[in-house]
């Protein structure tokens, strides 16, 4: 079966611990996604790194702020901010493929879908940040659109909520999306089968 590895977000904002969306143990999850990326630089499947940005101006930002109100001046992923770009310890190979998006899931709005089929893909393994949002998103759009998901729980960050840290909502995440979404494991179980 034609695989693809998708990476998605890993960017600074998620990993420079001054951040405000810094995710706990963000050195261990790129050093995850570096494991993923190394196997499939080693099996010769594609990889396809997915960057969040927006305009400077917001003007795609679109219903992003419904939940957290008006979005001011220095909204998160603005171009041209060092907070969008790859965090410093990604393995990024010559033949990577990059895409930008500016919704919670890699296929809104990008060329994700045409070229997963141009490439013949059959299933996808994600891994990135966040896990409760742009990943989570990704792999239910990826089920939807008939995709075979395998979902790298422990290759994937977030800054949690209020309510649950990281362990919590990757534990949450692996209860949801294994209900019928996708395949949710480990790496090292990954790895190993």
């Amino acid at each position: 079966m034609k695989t693809l590895l998708l990476v998605v977000d890993a960017q600074k904002i998620y990993t420079d611990a001054n951040s405000e969306m810094y995710c706990d143990d963000a050195n261990l999850t790129i050093l995850n996604i570096n494991r993923l990326i190394e196997k499939f630089e080693t099996e010769k499947y594609p990889t396809v790194f997915i960057r969040h940005i927006h305009k400077k101006d917001g003007s795609d930002l679109g219903r992003m702020f419904d939940f957290s109100g008006e979005p001011e001046d220095d909204f998160n992923f603005k171009v041209g901010t060092d907070e969008i770009e790859y965090d410093n310890n990604l393995i990024i190979p010559e033949n990577a493929i990059h895409i930008v998006k500016t919704r919670y899931s890699s296929f809104i709005g990008t060329q994700l879908d045409s070229l997963l089929k141009k490439y013949n893909v059959e299933k996808i393994v994600i891994c990135g940040f966040m896990t409760n949002f742009c990943c989570e998103s990704t792999a239910r759009d990826a089920h939807d659109l008939d995709y075979f998901v395998d979902f790298i729980i422990d290759a994937t960050g977030t800054p949690g909520t209020e309510n649950y840290n990281q362990d919590k909502m990757r534990n949450i995440i692996t209860e949801l999306l294994s209900e019928g979404f996708a395949v949710v494991m480990k790496l090292d179980d990954y790895l190993n089968k």
